[in-house]
C-alpha cells in the first residue's frame, strides 16, 4: 500500500522539493526538480512549494507510478522527471 503523508521540503543546494511516499511502512523520498517543476507546471523562481502544493496528485500519481515499476534511485529515492508527469 501506497500512501503519502503531507511531508514536504524543498532543498535549495540540489534545487529540488521532496515529497514523502509511505510504502509498506517504510518511507520513499520522491524528488522533483525546480526545472521540471517549471517545465510542467510554470513554477517562477520563489514559488517553488506553492506549486508542489497546487499540483500535488499529479506528482503523487507520477511516484506512485514509479514505485509500483520499482524505479528507484541507488539511494532508494524516486525522481520524477517532467515526462513521468501527466
Amino acid at each position: 500500500m501506497i500512501s503519502f503523508p503531507r511531508l514536504e521540503s524543498w532543498n535549495n543546494l540540489t534545487k529540488m522539493a521532496t515529497v514523502v511516499a509511505q510504502v509498506d511502512r517504510k518511507r520513499v523520498l520522491c524528488r522533483i526538480s525546480y526545472e521540471s517543476l517549471r517545465a510542467k507546471f510554470g513554477a517562477s523562481d520563489d514559488k517553488f512549494m506553492q506549486s508542489v502544493a497546487q499540483h500535488r496528485t499529479d506528482i503523487q500519481e507520477a511516484a506512485r507510478r514509479l514505485i509500483e515499476q520499482d524505479d528507484y534511485e541507488a539511494d532508494g529515492s524516486v525522481l520524477i522527471q517532467t515526462s513521468d508527469l501527466q
